[in-house]
């Protein structure tokens, strides 16, 4: 089973991406925040990483120049899930590793599950 490793401050959208991922089969460990996240990754290594932008204590840009997945995880998926959508940022976070970015507002959660699908068998 593959394990996810799903990176959202907001409980909410955690409790219901972590509900979608589950039912479609995934092994999903929260984080609320980038350097909960780096915590976890200390000792563990998912299949992909599905990071919002915008947290807390280590936003998802912070996050990728400390994990440096292309270093030290190269066969980590990232999927950046977010709803800031400015081309810099997106950039940035492609540039740092990232294999996909979807916006929230613009994904269902059969989307969601697609992608992920998707992401893992590249």
């Amino acid at each position: 089973m593959n394990t996810i490793l799903l990176v959202e401050d907001d409980q909410a959208l955690n409790m219901a991406f972590r509900t979608v991922l589950t039912k479609a089969g995934y092994n999903v460990v929260s984080a609320f925040h980038g350097l909960e996240a780096l915590e976890y990754l200390s000792d563990n290594q998912p299949q992909l990483i599905l990071l919002d932008l915008l947290m807390p204590k280590l936003n998802g840009i912070n996050f990728l120049k400390r994990y440096q997945p292309t270093v030290n995880h190269p066969t980590v998926r990232i999927i950046v899930f977010s709803n800031l959508d400015t081309e810099p940022e997106i950039a940035e976070a492609m540039q740092l590793g990232a294999h996909k970015y979807l916006l929230k507002a613009d994904t269902t959660p059969k989307q969601l599950v697609e992608s992920v699908k998707a992401t893992l068998k590249t």
